[in-house]
């Protein structure tokens, strides 16, 4: 027994049949409006067939540029949509999420697999290319130490240094 067509099938045929419907209208249309000119305005059998095969150009070359007027049309209402997103990052900042960027000749990704940094180079005074440090300049950081005499310093001295020390890995570690 064969196979029934289905519902999208019979759809897709008819469809497909009026658009053909429409075609052979409009090229009926062109070729009896064309020889009606024709006659109307004296010109020749030849000059009229010229226009003929002319429309049929037209008519031809819009069909075939229609996907391609699709295509652009679509492409500048991405690139549209997407330059109001744009998020400058001069600055650095984090990219949490799987984000596409433009490159030379290739489309670039970054934050696929989790949160990456984008971080300003700039160069050094040796002329090479890095990561600009931040921060401002040094810390400084006076300790004043009250004892009796100099040899309860000296005892104390190791104690104030390992003190001092654990300070400045603390202070290391917040940065």
């Amino acid at each position: 027994m064969p196979d029934l067509p289905t519902t999208d099938t019979v759809e897709g045929l008819t469809a497909a049949m009026e658009g053909l419907n429409r075609v052979s209208g409009e090229v009926g249309r062109t070729l009896t409006g064309t020889f009606a000119r024709g006659i109307a305005s004296g010109k020749s059998f030849e000059t009229t067939l010229r226009g003929i095969g002319q429309r049929f150009v037209d008519i031809a070359l819009s069909a075939a540029l229609k996907p391609a007027q699709s295509l652009v049309g679509g492409l500048l209402g991405g690139l549209t949509s997407s330059l109001q997103s744009v998020r400058p990052f001069a600055d650095g900042g984090v990219v949490g999420t799987p984000t596409y960027f433009p490159m030379a000749r290739q489309i670039g990704l970054m934050g696929e697999a989790g949160p990456e940094a984008v971080m300003p180079l700039a160069r050094g005074p040796d002329g090479k290319l890095g990561v600009r440090g931040g921060g401002g300049g040094g810390t400084t950081v006076n300790v004043s130490i009250s004892t009796p005499d100099a040899e309860s310093f000296r005892r104390s001295e190791a104690q104030v240094a390992a003190s001092l020390a654990r300070a400045v890995g603390r202070g290391r570690r917040s940065l």
